[in-house]
């Protein structure tokens, strides 16, 4: 079914549901903010990207979605894809890649492939997420500990190599706000996890930094004023020429959005007792990355944090999305020279933080006992996402799975037999 959510949930929608999908959703929207900031930064954007992603495409995965309760927008997931598209072929070129992506997924909904996320190996699913958290956390390392290094290279083993030398030059003011935010952050998750922790241990932070006037960067030293409205939107130029060329990266974000966003939307099902629709789910991922590419924002995907957050401060409906999402402009509109007070080393322990979760340390023990081929596959993925690349690692971590699958089928019994001649 295609049907969103929406329209099933507002039959029986009451004044109780909006109170709690208001609650929820401000909530949200606090969780969000810094996140999506962070996130565009460490992807190569400037902050204010990641601000509209969460606008608009929060906005159309909510009001399409097939899931009660997923919040989209950007996440940690898309930072190697979006840095490596922003730093090959520029923003611009961004921008289109995900209005492609966003047809690829539009179409895909309407052929009704959100079954297919079945096929794809959770091994593989396992092995580019810890990649991808490796690459976030080293990405990083140089805003928290302030070291001194212009530009930092793409390619794994090349950034280490440059931050290892450069790491006499540590600003331990910025170290220490880095890991304040970092126990802030844990301590507000243990102690008040209804509170939303990330923007108040990354607001003490950079109010420490402004208040004592400490040599670390903050978004507006390093970016300028952030823009206190939504951009017009616009068609970005398309031309067959940058169609071939962005084709492969369309496709992978088109995965990638498709695939986060319905691990998320299951993720919310075992916590609500529901039921997601998968293809409605693909076309609100595609709507909303059309959306967001006309506002030139960045891809955007449902995201299991802000997800499991709503469903923790009690959302109950689609609404509570889009109430993340207007929370998310109004806050936009009224306090964009505030944020521009956000220091680098708190953003950078909350992706840190972040980084950490995405790699769910809590079931490394479980992958250890795995079968020794999903082990196999899990680290050969993982090493060509940290290594090499994401579209490499996925290609081959589903086409090595596909065929271990089929290996292990028996084949159906031949009535071919030796023709008379």
């Amino acid at each position: 079914m295609r049907r969103p959510k929406i329209l099933t949930t507002i039959h029986d929608y009451s004044w109780s549901l909006f109170k709690s999908d208001i609650v929820a959703g401000l909530t949200v929207a606090m969780v969000a903010i810094p996140l999506s900031i962070a996130i565009a930064i460490a992807s190569g954007a400037d902050p204010a990207k990641g601000l509209v992603t969460a606008i608009i495409g929060g906005f159309f995965i909510s009001l399409f979605g097939g899931s009660r309760v997923q919040i989209g927008g950007p996440t940690g997931a898309f930072i190697v894809v979006v840095f490596g598209v922003i730093a090959e072929h520029g923003y611009d070129g961004l921008v289109i890649a995900t209005f492609m992506a966003g047809i690829i997924l539009l179409i895909g909904g309407y052929l009704r492939m959100g079954r297919m996320i079945q096929h794809v190996p959770e091994a593989v699913v396992n092995g580019f997420t810890i990649g991808i958290g490796i690459i976030i956390a080293t990405s990083q390392l140089k805003d928290f500990f302030g070291l001194s290094l212009d530009n930092v290279p793409a390619e794994f083993v090349h950034k280490l190599t440059a931050l290892w030398s450069v790491h006499d030059t540590i600003n331990l003011p910025a170290l220490l706000v880095g890991v304040s935010t970092i126990l802030l952050i844990i301590v507000f998750r243990r102690a008040a996890p209804k509170l939303p922790g990330l923007i108040v241990a990354v607001g003490i932070g950079s109010a420490v930094v402004a208040l004592a006037d400490l040599p670390v960067d903050t978004i507006g030293s390093r970016f300028g004023a952030l823009p206190d409205q939504l951009p017009l939107p616009a068609v970005p130029p398309i031309t067959l020429d940058r169609v071939s060329e962005l084709l492969p990266s369309a496709l992978v974000i088109a995965f990638l959005a498709g695939v986060e966003s319905l691990l998320s939307a299951m993720v919310a099902d075992r916590m609500i007792q529901g039921q997601h629709r998968p293809n409605a789910e693909l076309l609100a991922q595609g709507a909303a990355n059309v959306a967001s590419s006309l506002f030139g924002g960045m891809p955007a995907t449902g995201a299991i944090a802000r997800t499991a957050t709503n469903v923790s401060a009690g959302g109950k409906t689609p609404v509570a999305g889009i109430v993340h999402a207007i929370a998310i402009l109004i806050a936009m509109m009224l306090f964009a020279t505030a944020a521009g007070y956000l220091a680098m080393p708190a953003l950078a322990g909350l992706l840190l933080i972040t980084a950490w979760r995405m790699s769910e340390p809590h079931k490394w023990r479980e992958y250890m006992a795995a079968p020794m081929r999903d082990r196999l596959l899990l680290l050969v993925t993982l090493v060509l996402t940290v290594l090499v690349d994401l579209t490499v690692a996925i290609g081959v971590g589903v086409s090595i799975g596909l065929a271990l699958r089929l290996r292990e089928q028996k084949p159906p019994p031949s009535d071919w037999h030796v023709p008379d001649r």
